[in-house]
């Protein structure tokens, strides 16, 4: 390939893995270059019934993940939704799902349903010497691909990826003192660490009643 140069490159569009959702439900495209708190101001615009409005006055809106503009000025005129589904393809999973992760500890009571798919990228390199008699090449690469739907309703538990909403202070609490007590350090509590030289009998120092062959030889000659 170091006679190619990437010209292009196209994300066949997925289809929503959940069905029967209703059809005003949101869903937000996360991408790697995506603003966690955009997109976490539009999901909560749609979903909670208070949302902390007042650090959001005066502030530019942005198109960010696939969440446009006017859909974040219109959120706070929408009826609120009971669902929202986040995804995300390559490097931004990851993002999608601490999306998912912070709006359940602020929405208690969410049910969660995930779906892993792959996702279809289609490259198109074209020939750094065309006259060189090289054709266009067309890549097709399959990319993981991740898909959250968020539900204030009960879902079907027996399906696969389901979570049902839990609590999180005793995770919290767990973590905390975990920090406190110096996390995983692999020792018992109160238990110290020996330091090396200087203690015991342990060392190979010299002693006062140890000497040297050079000092033998002085002192037979003083004798």
């Amino acid at each position: 390939m170091e006679n190619y140069s990437k010209a292009r490159t196209e994300e066949q569009p997925s289809v929503c893995p959940f069905s029967g959702l209703p059809p005003d439900t949101p869903e937000v495209r996360v991408k790697d270059g995506s603003k966690i708190r955009n997109l976490l101001r539009y999901a909560l615009n749609r979903m909670e019934a208070k949302p902390r409005a007042a650090d959001d006055e005066g502030r530019p809106l942005s198109e960010e993940g696939g969440v446009a503009v006017e859909g974040q000025q219109e959120a706070r005129g929408r009826p609120l939704c009971k669902h929202i589904v986040f995804t995300a393809t390559g490097k931004g999973v990851s993002k999608a799902i601490t999306c998912a992760e912070i709006v359940k500890r602020r929405l208690k009571g969410l049910h969660q349903l995930t779906r892993l798919l792959y996702s279809t990228v289609v490259e198109v390199w074209e020939p750094l010497e065309p006259a060189a008699g090289l054709d266009s090449l067309t890549v097709n690469r399959n990319v993981p691909a991740i898909w959250i739907l968020l539900s204030q309703e009960p879902l079907d538990c027996s399906q696969p990826g389901y979570q049902a909403p839990g609590r999180y202070d005793t995770l919290w609490a767990q973590s905390a003192n975990r920090e406190e007590g110096g996390g995983f350090t692999g020792q018992r509590p109160g238990h110290k660490r020996k330091k090396g030289g200087g203690g015991g009998g342990g060392g190979r120092g010299k002693g006062p009643g140890r000497h040297t062959g050079r000092s033998r030889e002085a002192a037979k000659g003083q004798s």
